[in-house]
């Protein structure tokens, strides 16, 4: 993949148990190689400041510290997966400077083009990161219908329980992506997808994007924050980001079968 794709996409989140919450709005994601030195449009630009750019840094380690796909194949090898053939990554783009992603997604592929690994990249508000790594037994292709379960470890709502587990499922093809998250406890949960076509990335979907949200991903930080007062609203219960553990590992492994 030697150019960048914008994916005009929605998200939805669904609160299950007994205070319900829900809310879908429109995103702007971008899906690149970052190993594959992709030609871009002028407005943006990889790892140099522009109106719309993607830097190293935001992704692979902790937040601003970064090292991109290289910290993924560190990853790879720690754990002993089979390095992938290329990777590309499904994330918001930075937008005057400031970015935002509560999770990114890096696709990987072997020789044949098969999908066969996804790492789901976690960002809470806090500034804490975690990262699972997805795939199916044996690491077969990952298919749309495939279901695949991770126990969460990571604080990320203060709404929400450190406790129950991610199914994932993921559906990537050349023209749309698709991703969708089911977070199961024992007396609650959420629902969260992320659904999008993709077109080569351009000046005019740049400006036009910034027409419809001009603060790109930074508008997910303060959606967030404005879902959080409907649910105090609600009398929701806070759990603070410091009774919470981190875990130990930058990188968890899926619940195997």
């Amino acid at each position: 993949m030697n150019t960048v794709d914008h994916v005009a996409g929605h998200t939805f989140h669904g609160r299950k148990g007994a205070i319900q919450n829900a809310f879908r709005y429109s995103v702007d994601y971008i899906l690149l190689d970052p190993e594959s030195h992709p030609a871009t449009p002028a407005l943006f630009s990889l790892n140099r400041t522009n109106v719309t750019n993607w830097r190293e840094l935001d992704h692979g380690g902790e937040p601003g510290q970064g090292r991109g796909a290289a910290w993924l194949r560190e990853q790879f090898d720690q754990m002993g997966v089979t390095q992938p053939d290329h990777v590309t990554l499904l994330t918001q783009p930075r937008v005057f400077g400031h970015v935002f992603n509560p999770v990114s997604f890096w696709f990987c592929f072997d020789v044949d083009g098969q999908l066969y690994a996804v790492v789901a990249e976690v960002t809470n508000t806090y500034g804490t990161r975690h990262s699972y790594l997805c795939h199916t037994p044996n690491f077969a292709p990952i298919r749309p219908s495939d279901r695949i379960v991770a126990d969460k470890l990571m604080h990320v709502s203060p709404f929400q329980k450190v406790e129950g587990s991610y199914t994932f499922r993921f559906d990537y093809r050349p023209d749309r992506v698709g991703v969708w998250i089911d977070y199961v406890r024992d007396d609650g949960g959420l629902i969260a997808t992320l659904t999008g076509r993709r077109a080569p990335l351009t000046n005019r979907t740049i400006l036009r994007s910034l027409l419809r949200r001009p603060f790109g991903a930074r508008r997910a930080f303060f959606l967030i924050l404005w879902q959080a007062v409907k649910l105090k609203a609600k009398k929701a219960r806070f759990r603070p980001f410091r009774t919470a553990p981190i875990p130990d590992h930058p990188v968890s492994r899926i619940r195997e079968p």
